[in-house]
C-alpha cells in the first residue's frame, strides 16, 4: 500500500462524536453486465470475525460479504503471502475462504500476490525466506511461476480461480530484493524475468482450465506510473491486460483532474486498462483504538474535509474522475478493518479504523460512504 509505503508507516506510527450518518443506497446485488468495477479490498474480514468483529446496517449485525454485495459491490481483492509465519491468514486457506463467499454473494475477484511473507510496497519488495539463497534470476523466476501456478490450480481445483490477479503489490522498486529495505534503483533485466514469470503462471493456467483471468501489474501513486510502466516497456514485459494504481491523497501530489489526465494518459500510451486497485479516505480524525492511524490530516484534499459526508464526496467525485479518464474501475482498500481486540504487528486494534465504512462510534454502523457502489451515480443520463 501507498507510495510512503504501508510497513514502513505502520512503524512510524509507533513513535508517533456524534456523526451525522444516512443509510447506504440500495442497489442490486453484482451482475456480469456492471458496466465498471466498483470494490472492496476484503482482506482483513475473515480475520476481524475470528476477533469477534462485526459490521451493522440500521442496527442489524449483518454478514460483511452480503453487506457489500447488497450495497452494489462487484469485485473484492484479496492478498496472498508466501509463507507468512507471524499470521494465520493471507494464505492459500484464507484466500480460499475469502474467494468462496464473495463467490457466492456473486461478486468478482482480484487476487494480489505480493511474492514476500509481509507487506511488499514500494520501499519493501523483500524476498520470500524460501527464496532468498536463490542467487540467479532464471532459477528465481521458475520459483515464482511454480508458486504462482500452484495456487491458481488450488484455487482452481475448488472452483474459486480469481477473474483477476496482480503479478505483484505496489512494485515500484524492483520486486524480490534480498534486503529488508528496498533499493531504489531497478535492475530491469532481473525485474522483467521475474515478473515475466508470473505473468506466465497466470496465463498457463488461464489456458489450462479454459477460464480466462486478466493479468494486472500494480504500481503505488499515479505520480509514478508513466516512467514504470515505460521502463518495463522498453525492457520487455509480457503482455499483461491491467494498468493498476493506487491513489492516496495523503501521498499523492496529484489531485482528482490529474488523476483523470494520468489515466488517459496511461490508457493511451500502453493500450491498457487501467484501475485504481486501492484507495481510502478518512471520515473522522478520532482513533478507536491503541492502533495509531495511517490517514491524518494530511489526507485532507483540497476542497474537501474530513466527516462521514465528505468521505462519501470524495469517493464518488474520485470514482468519476476515473470513469471520465476511462479507467474502468475503483477498489476501497480495507473499508472492514474495523477495531477489534486483534494485534497487528505494531499495535492492538485496526490502524484504518477512521477510514472504514463503518463507525466504530455507533456500533459499527454503515456510514454514508456505501453510496460509492450505486452504480446510478456513475450512469451518464440518457439524451431526450
Amino acid at each position: 500500500m501507498k507510495s510512503i509505503q504501508l510497513s514502513a508507516l505502520l512503524l512510524l506510527l509507533f513513535s508517533s462524536r456524534n456523526l451525522a450518518i444516512s443509510q447506504p443506497i440500495k442497489s442490486p446485488k453484482a451482475s456480469s453486465a456492471h458496466q465498471f468495477y466498483l470494490g472492496a479490498d476484503l482482506s482483513y474480514v475473515n480475520e476481524m470475525e475470528d476477533c469477534g468483529g462485526w459490521w451493522s446496517i440500521k442496527g442489524a449485525k449483518k454478514d460483511p460479504y452480503a453487506l457489500f454485495a447488497d450495497a452494489g459491490c462487484s469485485i473484492v481483492r484479496v492478498r496472498i503471502w508466501n509463507h507468512a509465519d507471524w499470521t494465520k491468514y493471507s494464505n492459500l486457506e484464507d484466500v480460499k475462504k475469502t474467494i468462496r463467499r464473495s463467490k457466492d454473494q456473486k461478486m468478482r475477484t482480484l487476487l494480489d500476490f505480493h511474492y514476500s511473507d509481509n507487506w511488499a510496497d514500494p520501499g519493501h519488495q523483500t524476498i520470500p525466506k524460501a527464496w532468498k539463497e536463490i542467487m540467479e534470476p532464471k532459477i528465481l523466476a521458475d520459483s515464482v511461476f511454480a508458486f504462482t501456478y500452484n495456487t491458481l490450480m488450488a484455487l482452481a481445483a475448488d472452483g474459486l480461480l480469481p477473474d483477476l490477479v496482480q503479478v505483484g503489490n505496489e512494485i515500484n522498486s524492483e520486486v524480490m530484493q534480498y534486503s529488508e529495505k528496498s533499493e531504489g534503483k531497478i535492475n530491469w533485466e532481473r525485474n522483467v524475468t521475474l515478473l515475466n514469470s508470473g505473468l506466465s503462471a497466470v496465463n498457463q493456467v488461464s489456458k489450462k482450465t479454459k477460464k480466462p483471468i486478466g493479468t494486472m501489474l500494480h504500481i503505488a501513486q499515479p505520480d509514478e506510473a508513466f516512467a514504470w510502466f515505460s521502463a518495463a516497456k522498453q525492457h520487455g514485459i509480457k503482455p499483461y491486460d491491467w494498468i493498476g494504481l493506487s491513489y492516496y491523497t495523503q501521498w499523492s501530489k496529484f489531485d482528482l483532474a490529474q488523476l483523470k489526465a494520468e489515466i488517459q494518459k496511461l490508457k493511451t500510451t500502453f493500450k491498457k486498462r487501467v484501475m485504481v486497485v486501492e484507495a481510502g479516505y478518512p471520515f473522522t480524525l478520532e482513533n478507536a483504538d491503541q492502533a495509531n492511524n495511517l490517514y491524518d490530516t494530511t489526507s485532507q484534499l483540497h476542497g474537501y474535509t474530513i466527516s462521514p459526508a465528505e468521505q462519501r464526496r470524495f469517493m464518488i467525485d474520485m470514482t468519476k474522475a476515473v470513469i471520465s479518464g476511462g479507467g474502468e474501475g475503483v477498489i476501497y482498500w480495507e473499508p472492514a478493518w474495523i477495531s477489534t481486540n486483534c494485534k497487528t504487528q505494531w499495535a492492538v486494534g485496526s490502524h484504518c479504523d477512521n477510514a472504514t465504512f463503518f463507525d466504530p462510534a455507533n456500533k459499527n454502523e454503515a456510514l454514508p460512504v456505501f453510496d460509492f457502489f450505486n452504480e446510478a451515480l456513475y450512469k451518464k443520463p440518457k439524451p431526450k
